[in-house]
């Protein structure tokens, strides 16, 4: 078979994994809050933003390509750029740095958004571009859409991928924690990478009204800014995984002085989250006594509060009980 033949096929198997994709996200309810979002799914080319990436084998990594000389292996790369699965991007000896996250989790994230016609949108965390495609697409305006980055090499890239599938929006090489002011002000902030806290750069470049969704412990936190020093929001039900800042100590696996806490609590995604959420001010035993108290709370029964220079998290009331100071450390960003 001839090269233009395999090329023809590729685009052919480009086109039907897509519309798989788009029909798995549909099945799994993702953007049944605002359908926009499928015509943006089905229209951008994924396989664009990710021309290699890792998967996972026996004693490391192995590197899949777009340029591979093996047509098996070229069609296994582009069946897997279309899988509803995270893609490792970057790797440093062994150690993830940046990914593409997962298609049905940005499509949560998107709609969570409530991305309205000629909103300016700061995303931080360039990643491969294809989320910052996505919301031009959706925008229908590359002007309105800034991605910001730490890596000269991965902004660099973003900015290849989104040419080569049309768009052209802001591809800025920074400090996300910074935000991007020449760019503000902003009515949607959203990033793809674990934060310990909401940078204060961020309020001071939203427009009042603005919405900010971050991954914060394991979770999506969505806040409404009231004003530059003000802003308040839940956690979605939504578990998150990112890859954490830039600069901080990673997150313990596994928390010390678990003794006492029953392995039933230790392994459950729910009091992890607490944990994580709560480090540095509850010891795990006072927070396994505070979780079982309050019936193993979901997600959304927790939520944040930024006033000045205080940040804080909590459980069903801001002014309750159960709040934690949040660190006010302001480490680089990792972005996904």
């Amino acid at each position: 078979m001839g090269a233009h033949a395999l090329d023809n096929e590729l685009d052919d198997l480009a086109a039907s994994a897509r519309a798989a994709l788009v029909r798995e996200i549909e099945l799994s309810g993702a953007w049944a809050g605002d359908p926009v979002w499928r015509e943006a799914f089905e229209a951008v080319p994924r396989h664009l933003f990710v021309p290699y990436y890792y998967v996972g084998v026996v004693g490391g990594h192995e590197r899949r390509w777009s340029e591979s000389p093996d047509p098996r292996t070229r069609e296994r790369w582009m069946r897997g750029a279309y899988a509803d699965a995270p893609l490792a991007t970057r790797l440093r000896d062994g150690e993830l740095l940046s990914s593409s996250s997962q298609p049905s989790l940005m499509a949560i994230m998107l709609v969570e958004l409530r991305v309205e016609n000629g909103n300016r949108v700061l995303e931080i965390g360039a990643g491969t571009g294809y989320n910052a495609a996505l919301l031009a697409h959706r925008l229908g305006d590359d002007n309105l859409v800034t991605t910001v980055d730490l890596e000269p090499e991965i902004t660099e890239s973003a900015r290849r991928h989104l040419a080569a599938a049309g768009y052209h929006p802001t591809v800025v090489t920074g400090d996300g924690a910074r935000g991007v002011p020449e760019r503000a002000p902003f009515d949607r902030i959203i990033a793809t990478c674990t934060l310990t806290s909401i940078p204060c750069a961020w309020l001071a470049q939203c427009n009042p009204g603005a919405r900010i969704l971050t991954p914060l412990a394991t979770g999506l936190i969505a806040l409404e800014v009231q004003d530059a020093e003000h802003a308040e929001g839940r956690f979605l039900h939504t578990p998150a995984y990112f890859v954490p800042l830039r600069g901080s100590a990673r997150p313990d696996s596994e928390p010390a002085h678990l003794g006492g806490v029953p392995r039933r609590a230790r392994e459950h995604e729910l009091f992890r989250f607490l944990l994580a959420l709560s480090r540095g001010s509850l010891e795990p035993q006072e927070a396994y006594a505070l979780w079982e108290r309050e019936g193993q709370p979901q997600r959304e029964r927790y939520g944040v509060t930024v006033s000045g220079e205080h940040e804080w998290a909590w459980l069903d009331d801001p002014e309750g009980p159960y709040a934690w100071p949040l660190p006010n450390d302001r480490p680089h960003l990792l972005t996904e």
